[in-house]
């Protein structure tokens, strides 16, 4: 069931995939992201709400970043370590989340594990041309 409604999701916002994708760099270098929806919010008009799968192979890790609006991510599979600007490196392993403030810096975001793969399951909330991620710092 768990399966069907996600490729059902995918499916629906197939018309954003190439944007989210592009906005997440190089997929076979880096991690791979899966929108799964993009919901415009009726009662905060020019907001959408964003959930995306990202998925991570043994050591992978993405370049420093940072993103327009609220994040909130969790550890479906594995361990992954993340570290926001001015804190120290935090590790998460399946069940834990964490949330990122917009425009903080993501400076530390690696797979915990060299040898399993990680996946997130990603929430962002974000204006209707927002990017989902930045260059950190900014220029």
């Amino acid at each position: 069931m768990y399966r069907l409604l996600v490729k059902t999701l995918v499916i629906i916002v197939l018309g954003t995939t190439v944007s989210i994708a592009q906005a997440h760099g190089d997929q076979t270098e880096h991690e791979k992201v899966t929108p799964l929806i993009k919901e415009a919010l009726p009662d905060i008009p020019g907001r959408n709400v964003l959930f995306i799968q990202v998925d991570y192979l043994p050591g992978q890790s993405t370049p420093p970043h940072e993103h327009p609006g609220s994040v909130i991510a969790y550890v479906l599979e594995g361990s992954f370590t993340s570290q926001l600007a001015g804190q120290a490196p935090v590790t998460y392993h399946q069940g834990q989340y964490w949330y990122e403030p917009p425009h903080t810096g993501h400076v530390l975001a690696k797979n915990a594990s060299d040898k399993k793969p990680a996946k997130l399951l990603v929430w962002l909330l974000l204006g209707d041309k927002d990017p989902v991620k930045l260059p950190y710092p900014p220029h």
